[in-house]
Parts: structure tokens; C-alpha cells; sequence
């Protein structure tokens, strides 16, 4: 009977990081998976999504009439659509299986990964038996879990993939809703909202539980995409109640309490084609048999870490199933971690003050590290300066100028986090997640040298705005620049 050196639960982004590290350090490693290879990574979730936010983004913009063309005439193929999401997800998929395919033949190392298909359950501290198309135990002197996560579900409501869906199900729509109500008001229903509003086929309306969309942001930030929502024709219920649901016919019926502009509540009754339950995801743990390794869980099924420790000494765990940061990025730098970690490399402890998301909403919007809403709660004292997108050439340039960059460093001049909402976000923030990293300062930002021109000029600027140096002085450009003291 072969023992494996690791013995790795899931081929999404942290398994698979995970197995390509192992076979790097001459490890022989069973890579189990039910499910098909990149996991949520490709289908059903990162890329997918993404893939259609960025057609419905052409979409809109071939529709415009205020460019010095006229689009209006543009039409929908959906199908074609759904060809354009597969296309991505089939090539990102195929890329695996090569590497798969690499990795599977010994390396010069003894490295070695052996992809399993089926779905694992611990029935011993160092095993676990396979269910699939040929059962089988698998031994290993180590283990990685890292499955995933799943759609939340909502108490009492019937997911059924038709009327009722999840964001396992959008991409396998055989047309778009005509009307869409999406439960929940954070990144992925914010996500969907985009997608569907800037498709431009689908009356939508957000219903979110709290005061504003995207609770964790910044109220500026919430602020800017509820504006755009608004122009889309995207209608958000506030402090809004599902109090009702019925699939009947060919629609769902349901009774939302929400507030009111004025401060009080209304009953709002609605008939919508589809509804979309995105209240967040929840680690996928549950049938993995998890206490006969002695690993302990949270209530929500997350399991305990200390950094990449599990409380099994032969059991690591990356990505959602540890619930902390469900980010892609995230998941790989943990999984990496992990790896070394078990094979004695003494990897130095995961930084999480420099984490970087990119929301894929209208507009764009990126982030890292903290914003004032975190900062706050954490009582740590700080200077924010806001730039707006109207004062910077790129943006001036585009003809798309909502927006802005938003910069906190800690009073001594630390940086902490950046914020940016508008078109190319993504663009500006690696470099100030890397000084982030790296105890860097407002003085560092300042002295970078900034392509012109583009959005990261508005990275350097907010940081002069603090320093005091800036080009842009409030008092002749009010406040389209300003500072936020914190």
C-alpha cells in the first residue's frame, strides 16, 4: 500500500497551490477531488463571474450614446454569452489538467502528484477513504484540507436551481430573468446586481438587511456604487426582511419589509421571475469527517487554525475552509504556507495587514489593507486623504470620473490602506500592498515614480495631500481633495 507524504482535500486555488509546492520539494502527494479541477476558482465562481462581468461591462459601454458614437442599437445573444463564460472556464480548466498532467510523472526530485477523483472523509488521523468511482483508502503521513466553501443558504427557503438560485446556478440560466431579486447586499449579490444591470435585460432589485449595500467598506465607497446602481435602474431595499417566499408558476411572490426614505418601514409585495440568495458562503466541511482526525470546527464548520495548524498535528487547512478570508489570493499564500510549514521550512507567519481584493461591481473597485470603517473599529488613530477621479488626467481621459482614491497611513505616516473606486482600481494596489508589507510610509509613496498618465497618480497625490505637498490644494479644488482625520 503506497503512503503518501500529503494527502491533499480539494483542487481548487489552495489545493492546487498546495500540490504544485509539494511536488517542488520532492514530495509524493494524492491530490482528492469530487469535484472538477480549479473548483470554485474556475467554475461556478471566480472566473466565471468575472469572465461575465466583463462582457457585461463591453456590453453597456457598446450601448453608450454620450462617447461620440451611438450603440444604442447593440443586442443581446445570451447564448453566446454563456459560450464566452464556458470558453474562459474551458481554457483555465485545460491549463490545470496540463499541469496535472505534468506533475503526475515522477520529478527529478522524487515529486509526484497523483489526482484522485472523489470525495475524501477522514477515518483515522492519518487516512481517509475515497468515495467515488473506485473506492479506496489513502494513507498519508500529512493532510491539507482545502475544499472550499458553499452558498449560504437561507433558513426555510428551498434552493431549487430553477426558480431559486444560488451562484452555483447563474451560469446555467438559459436566458436572462426578466426580473431578478437578489437576497443580499455584500460583495457577491453586488457582484450579480453589476452583471445583470449592465446587461441591461433584467429588471433587478437588491434586498440587504443592513442600512447600506457593502456593510465592511467605507460609506463613501457604498456610496459611489448605490449611485451607479441607482443609474443602472438597480433598486436597493434597505433594512429590508424577506417575510415571505412562493415559487407559483412561472415566478416567485414575495413580502419584503423594508425602510422607508422618511425613516419608517413599508411592506412591499413583488413578483420576480428569479430570486438569487448571495448572503456569503460557509466553509464546505461538513462531510469530511473531520473529528476522526481530531480537528476541531466552529459551529459554522470552519476549522481552528493557529496560521495553517489545525489542532491535529498531521492536519493543515487553507483558503474558505478556514472562514477568516475567502479570497483566491489569500488561499494560495496560506496553502503555500501551509506546505512549508509541514515540511519544516519554518515559512515566516502569514501577513494579513496587506490583503488585496478587487470587487467586481460599477464602478470597479479595489482595496487593500484597511479602510476607515476597519480602522475605527480597531481604534487605530489615522489620516485618510481622498482624491478624486475628477482631478486625474486617466480618468478625465476615459470620460469616467465618478469615483475617487482613498489613502490611510497611521499618524506617524505608516500606511495602512488604500481604497479605489472607479475604472483600471486594480492597477493601484499591489504596490502599496507590497510597502504595506514592508513597513512602508507615506515618504516611500511619494517618492515613487508614477507612469502619466494613469490612476496610480492618484495613489501618489493622496499620500502628498497628507504630507502636505500636494499638488492639488483644497482650497482651490474643495473637495475633490480632502483629508479625514480618524
Amino acid at each position: 500500500m503506497t503512503r503518501y507524504d500529503l494527502c491533499v482535500l480539494g483542487a481548487g486555488p489552495a489545493g492546487l497551490a498546495a500540490a504544485v509546492r509539494a511536488h517542488d520539494l520532492g514530495k509524493t502527494v494524492a491530490l482528492v477531488d469530487g469535484g472538477r479541477a480549479g473548483g470554485a476558482g474556475i467554475w461556478d465562481g471566480a472566473l466565471s463571474s468575472k469572465t461575465a462581468w466583463h462582457l457585461s461591462g463591453d456590453f453597456a459601454r457598446a450601448r453608450r450614446t454620450d462617447r461620440g458614437y451611438r450603440g444604442g442599437l447593440v443586442t443581446l445573444a445570451w447564448d453566446e454569452v454563456r459560450d464566452q463564460v464556458r470558453a474562459a472556464c474551458d481554457e483555465a480548466s485545460a491549463l490545470v489538467q496540463r499541469q496535472l498532467a505534468y506533475l503526475a510523472a515522477p520529478s527529478p526530485r522524487g515529486g509526484r502528484v497523483d489526482h484522485i477523483p472523489g470525495r475524501a472523509r477522514f477515518i483515522a488521523p492519518d487516512a481517509v477513504e475515497i468515495s467515488g468511482p473506485t473506492p479506496r483508502r489513502i494513507d498519508a503521513e500529512r493532510f491539507l484540507v482545502a475544499v472550499g466553501s458553499r452558498p449560504r443558504p437561507l433558513p426555510d427557503i428551498a434552493i431549487d436551481g430553477e426558480r431559486i438560485l444560488t451562484s452555483d446556478h447563474v451560469d446555467h440560466l438559459a436566458a436572462p430573468p426578466a426580473s431578478l431579486a437578489i437576497i443580499g447586499g455584500g460583495v457577491v449579490g453586488c457582484e450579480y446586481a453589476t452583471i445583470f444591470g449592465q446587461f441591461g435585460a433584467t429588471a433587478v432589485e437588491l434586498l440587504d438587511r443592513q442600512p447600506r449595500i457593502l456593510p465592511s467598506e467605507d460609506d463613501d465607497v457604498a456610496s459611489v456604487i448605490a449611485a451607479r446602481f441607482a443609474a443602472l435602474g438597480i433598486a436597493i431595499h434597505r433594512q429590508a426582511r424577506l417575510e415571505a417566499i412562493a415559487v407559483t408558476g412561472d415566478g416567485v411572490d414575495l413580502t419584503i419589509r423594508a425602510a422607508t426614505d422618511g425613516g419608517g418601514e413599508a411592506i412591499i409585495q413583488r413578483r420576480v421571475a428569479r430570486v438569487l440568495v448571495a448572503i456569503g458562503r460557509v466553509p464546505d466541511t461538513a462531510a469530511l469527517g473531520l473529528d476522526a482526525a481530531g480537528v476541531r470546527t466552529t459551529a459554522s464548520g470552519a476549522i481552528v487554525v493557529d496560521g495553517t495548524r489545525s489542532t491535529s498535528p498531521r492536519v493543515w487547512a487553507a483558503g474558505d475552509v478556514t472562514a477568516d478570508i475567502m479570497l483566491v489570493n489569500m488561499a494560495e499564500i496560506e496553502a503555500r504556507h501551509a506546505v512549508a510549514d509541514m515540511f519544516g521550512l519554518d515559512p515566516p507567519p502569514i501577513s494579513y495587514d496587506a490583503q488585496s481584493a478587487i470587487y467586481f461591481l460599477s464602478p470597479e473597485l479595489a482595496s487593500v489593507g484597511l479602510g476607515e470603517h476597519a480602522a475605527r473599529q480597531k481604534g487605530i488613530p489615522f489620516r485618510a486623504a481622498v482624491i478624486s477621479n475628477r482631478l486625474l488626467r486617466r480618468s478625465i481621459a476615459m470620460r469616467a470620473t465618478d469615483g475617487f482614491v482613498k489613502l490611510l497611513a497611521h499618524r506617524d505616516g505608516r500606511l495602512l490602506g488604500l481604497r479605489v473606486v472607479g475604472p483600471q482600481a486594480c492597477s493601484c494596489i499591489q504596490g502599496v500592498a507590497l510597502l504595506i508589507a514592508g513597513g512602508g510610509t507615506l515618504d516611500d509613496l511619494d517618492r515613487c515614480v508614477h507612469p502619466h498618465p494613469a490612476i496610480t497618480e492618484g495613489v501618489q497625490e493622496a499620500a502628498r495631500l497628507l504630507l502636505g505637498n500636494s499638488l492639488y490644494k483644497p482650497g482651490a479644488v474643495g473637495d475633490l481633495a480632502r483629508i479625514v482625520e480618524g
